[in-house]
């Protein structure tokens, strides 16, 4: 078992102030796997003195001391994505293989966008005989998931770093091990004291005294919309900048001519990466009426083609889900679509086959979805595809835009098409003929998936205080 019993705090490893012994349950194996120490509000208390002090000098370093501290942090990354790799397949079944590519490589790529920004950022600007500044926040608060673990903690540390915060970090108690290891490349890299602390515990103890802390300036969260808006109220009464990126419940709209053997593998991929656990999974495929025999056909084919198994050996395949509690949501919405009348394609409740423990999904196809069936309201983060029907391009944007979310879509088929549509579409991020995040560019949400942006350039400024200064001289 993996053991990551205290936090790092002020640039040591140090005992919990009155923390309990938590374990992770892998699950692959339905076992505990990890432990770590559920951290206090004393903990929390000591992690932002630390910062708070830290804050004094690092605030002061320059832009070229900033990108040599990012470089070596990349450098160390590189040098532990092993660890990181098989630390992430354990806790929450991203295989191994997988993990390493995508997990960590998101990760680095987080801080190699940042670095790429500060290098040519300004600092100052002028407008007319005034000036505009922009200057670090203070110490940022961070809350993370367990599903993009290291990813959203790089979008969180980077541009921290690189504004000239300090930070106090939560990562998630179903994944803690990843950001311990994380905090050891910090340190190998020389971050001083202060600079990043790591208190681990859960959303109602840590979570909470972060987000409500008077001497936190500003508090970064990533996870669910009702986690969020909890987060919020409790940061209300320090009136901090509260940065949330949340849920989502992204569309395809596979346009009427798509030639299926082109564009779907590269959007519908995004359904089965990660096992289905992200928050841009475009899980509502919405296809011309006529050709939805058609396309459940293609998807169906994929899904089939897909295989299940064992997170820590090397391979191609998806793992479980991250526990129990959300194996037991995603079996439960599927069978609610069963219930309310969509034809199963493929997949369906229960385990695989060949797997008689752990949290593993089968890779689902449901078509003859409609609006107002659950599956298509609610935020599956499984394996499971739904196709909808639309009848004109106009209804096909109408039933994208029907949802309280509004992250990312996609659009698979002709560019020149999509890029029409893309405008009416009421989300932070389109896609066309592919789901995922560009590098560098900004990531975040319209409505409850969250505001706020992450990212490059636009996740710099968004951790950066803006000072309007008049009178200086030219």
């Amino acid at each position: 078992m993996d053991s990551y019993l205290k936090h790092y705090i002020n640039g040591k490893w140090v005992d919990s102030i009155g923390g309990t012994r938590h374990e992770v349950i892998s699950p692959s194996t339905e076992e505990a796997c990890t432990e770590i120490t559920l951290g206090t509000k004393a903990d929390v208390d000591a992690a932002v003195a630390a910062a708070r002090e830290a804050f004094k000098t690092f605030r002061k370093t320059s832009r070229e001391e900033r990108l040599a501290l990012l470089t070596r942090i990349v450098e160390e990354m590189q040098k532990r994505a092993p660890d990181l790799a098989r630390s992430m397949a354990n806790e929450m079944g991203a295989p191994v293989s997988f993990a390493q590519a995508a997990q960590v490589g998101a990760g680095i790529s987080g801080f190699l966008g940042t670095i790429s920004a500060l290098k040519d950022f300004s600092f100052s600007e002028r407008m007319g005989p005034n000036m505009v500044v922009y200057e670090p926040m203070g110490v940022v608060g961070m809350i993370t998931p367990w599903n993009w673990p290291l990813n959203q903690i790089a979008l969180k540390v980077a541009p921290s770093i690189a504004s000239g915060n300090t930070m106090v970090l939560k990562p998630s108690e179903e994944c803690p091990g990843n950001a311990a290891i994380f905090a050891e490349i910090l340190d190998a890299a020389g971050v001083p004291p202060g600079v990043f602390n790591l208190v681990q515990g859960d959303g109602v103890g840590v979570g909470t005294a972060i987000s409500s802390h008077p001497d936190i300036e500003m508090v970064s969260f990533t996870g669910s919309t009702r986690a969020g808006i909890l987060v919020a109220k409790a940061a209300a009464d320090t009136v901090k900048r509260v940065h949330q990126e949340l849920g989502g419940k992204s569309p395809n709209i596979v346009l009427p001519d798509a030639r299926f053997e082109e564009v779907l593998p590269p959007t519908v991929q995004g359904v089965l990466i990660n096992t289905g656990q992200s928050c841009i999974a475009p899980t509502r495929i919405l296809v011309q009426k006529e050709r939805t025999t058609e396309a459940a056909g293609f998807i169906k084919a994929m899904f089939e083609g897909t295989k299940v198994g064992d997170p820590m050996l090397e391979g191609m395949h998806i793992g479980p889900v991250v526990n129990k509690a959300q194996y037991e949501k995603i079996q439960g919405l599927i069978q609610s679509a069963i219930d309310e009348g969509a034809t199963l394609e493929t997949g369906g409740t229960d385990r695989p086959a060949d797997l008689n423990r752990g949290f593993y999904i089968k890779p689902t196809v449901f078509s003859g979805v409609t609006p107002d069936m659950r599956i298509a309201q609610e935020e599956i983060f499984g394996p499971v595809a739904t196709i909808m029907a639309y009848d004109t391009i106009e209804e096909a944007i109408d039933i994208a835009n029907d949802t309280a979310y509004g992250l990312s879509a996609v659009i698979s088929g002709d560019p020149a098409k999509a890029a029409e549509i893309a405008p009416e579409l009421r989300a932070g991020m389109v896609a066309i003929n592919n789901w995922g995040p560009s590098a560098g560019m900004p990531f975040g949400g319209y409505k409850q998936s969250g505001n706020g942006r992450e990212g490059g350039l636009f996740g710099l400024k968004d951790f950066m205080e803006i000072k309007a200064v008049s009178g200086a001289p030219a």
